[in-house]
């Protein structure tokens, strides 16, 4: 049994999506970014380094499949990916997609303004495009 636990402020701020071979997948709750957010279901890990080498290239095979999914939906210019991990420790990795004249564009969304909350979180686009995306 694993005692991986999902840090309540993520989980205070996101809505469950998906479970993958490494992650679980989450979408960011602010409706106005393409935000979707990985947390690799491993207890104990606050950084990168942290996971066994076949974990961290699972890791950026996930990045880079939720990317893939994020670039496509509407509105999306640019992508930021971020580790950051200040204000909660356990490795958590963000895909955000961006636009130019976002609310806090040029800058990091992080930290920018209130959110704006997903009226329906399973009809967001990134929820949906999970649905449909191939395994």
């Amino acid at each position: 049994m694993s005692d991986f636990v999902v840090d309540p402020v993520i989980a205070s701020l996101t809505h469950q999506l998906a479970d993958w071979p490494l992650s679980r997948v989450f979408l960011y709750n602010d409706a106005r970014y393409q935000w979707g957010l990985l947390v690799p279901r491993r207890p104990g890990v606050i950084e990168v380094c942290d996971l066994e080498a076949p974990d961290q290239a699972q890791l950026m095979s996930e990045i880079v499949r939720l990317s893939k999914i994020i670039r496509i939906l509407p509105g999306v210019e640019k992508l930021n990916v971020g580790n950051l991990g200040n204000m909660v420790p356990q490795l958590h990795v963000h895909v955000v997609g961006r636009r130019k004249g976002d609310p806090a564009w040029p800058g990091p969304v992080w930290g920018h303004s209130e959110a704006l909350s997903w009226p329906k979180p399973a009809e967001a686009p990134l929820a949906l495009a999970l649905k449909q995306a191939p395994a």
